[in-house]
């Protein structure tokens, strides 16, 4: 009787296993992880996407995002010019084999523009990454509070 509850006991292990691995997201070798936007409020016209990409293969780019929240989506990055800041948009951003890239507040990031509605907090939605080489793979951004990710790790909601 223990054997069989033993063996019961460790089935579910697995499968409950394989369901954590089922729900990630991956695009051929390159790794998705932690898809996120922050809240935004009504009148608010673009909110910014972030996530890590994890390239596990060979040299590829992230060419394109496209999401049904916004009327377009835009890859942008964050430079300096002079001493002040600005946003630029960008054609792609490189994903070297081997190597983690973070699409992050302050860096690379998505731009929603034009929303059609604000992004509210807990909820989430669904966006389509264009990747050069593997090719297009839909993922859900989870919606974070409005300073979600302005300081280190473990703020604003980040679930690793």
């Amino acid at each position: 009787m223990q054997i069989r509850t033993l063996t019961l006991s460790l089935l579910f292990s697995l499968l409950a296993a394989g369901q954590a691995v089922a729900q990630g997201h991956a695009a051929g070798a390159i790794q998705i992880d932690h898809p996120w936007s922050r809240a935004t409020v009504t009148g608010q016209p673009a909110g910014g996407g972030f996530v890590k990409l994890t390239n596990n293969g060979a040299d590829d780019k992230l060419v394109a995002v496209r999401a049904d929240v916004s009327a377009t989506a835009e890859l942008h990055t964050m430079q300096m010019d002079g001493n002040i800041m600005r946003m630029r948009q960008v054609d792609g951003i490189a994903l070297p084999a081997g190597q983690t890239v973070e699409l992050k507040p302050g860096g690379y990031h998505i731009m929603f523009m034009r929303l059609k509605a604000p992004l509210k907090e807990g909820a989430s939605f669904p966006a389509t990454l264009v990747f050069e080489k593997a090719g297009e793979v839909k993922v859900d951004f989870r919606v974070e509070a409005a300073g979600a990710g302005t300081t280190s790790h473990g703020a604003g909601g980040h679930h690793h």
